[in-house]
């Protein structure tokens, strides 16, 4: 038995032959052909982007971008310091327990400072090995805990000092209270005068430092105080009572719980 064949209606079959016709001379355009190539050169020679969303143990959300070379260069171990430093702040502090105990309204406060910035204290004492302790009782000391007008305006927790006879605008300026040729640096963030009170430690004048015990911060106070980081004579003092009072020196503990092989020398 045959089917009969039905007849294509001739408007339709026109129809057909002049979509096929665009289509056919589109696709045979030198233009088309120009174009099809550069986003091939551009697929080719452009930097393929990835992101990854990960959470922190702050429940912070975050987004790190990595470029195919990036991966090349990660997968045979080259990561810069100072991530390697943050991941092992990161992963310390997820293990430290906090001391059990009642604390006045004062030291809640202190403590409050120290829980912002204790990460990049313990990655400046991963990075150079200056005790997290330390830094912490230096920074609450030196910046009144936070609330000095010098760390509020030039993010200075230190009260590190401009010698520079050619410093650009917005580098430093005058502190108020102090002589007026006395000129102290201005920070982006607080975090970067913590890595500049790094520097400052790693000068020669401070070298000694780094022979003592990275646990010993009752002798680091004292190398300080006897090396001339301030005037105030009971200057070693109040940094071991202020480590004494809020156990600051439990994350020195933690951090060579972790690193019992770490080596440290400053830099020359």
């Amino acid at each position: 038995m045959k089917y009969a064949q039905l007849p294509i209606p001739a408007g339709w079959k026109l129809f057909f032959q002049e979509v096929y016709r665009r289509i056919h001379r589109q696709f045979t355009s030198p233009w088309t052909k120009l174009v099809v190539l550069c986003c091939l050169c551009l697929l080719l020679t452009r930097k393929e982007f990835s992101f990854s969303l990960t959470i922190n143990p702050a429940g912070f959300l975050q987004i790190n971008e990595h470029t195919v070379f990036q991966d090349l260069d990660d997968s045979s171990g080259a990561l810069t310091a100072g991530a390697v430093a943050a991941d092992g702040s990161q992963a310390l502090l997820a293990a430290y327990e906090a001391p059990k105990r009642e604390w006045t309204e004062r030291q809640l406060k202190q403590l409050a400072y120290v829980e912002q910035y204790r990460e990049v204290a313990l990655e400046e004492m991963e990075k150079h090995g200056i005790p997290a302790s330390i830094t912490l009782a230096q920074g609450l000391l030196e910046s009144g805990t936070g609330r000095s007008s010098l760390a509020r305006k030039n993010n200075n927790h230190f009260g590190i000092k401009c010698f520079s006879k050619k410093c650009h605008k917005g580098h430093c300026s005058n502190h108020s209270d102090d002589h007026h040729k006395d000129f102290f640096r201005i920070f982006g963030t607080p975090e970067e005068s913590y890595r500049a009170h790094s520097n400052v430690l790693m000068k020669d004048r401070y070298r000694k430092l780094f022979d003592l015990p990275i646990t010993d911060y009752q002798s680091w106070a004292r190398g300080l105080s006897k090396a001339g980081y301030a005037t105030d004579p009971r200057y070693a003092g109040k940094l071991i009572a202020m480590i004494k009072d809020l156990e600051l020196h439990r994350y020195d503990a933690l951090f060579t719980q972790h690193h019992p092989t770490h080596d440290y020398l400053p830099a020359k």
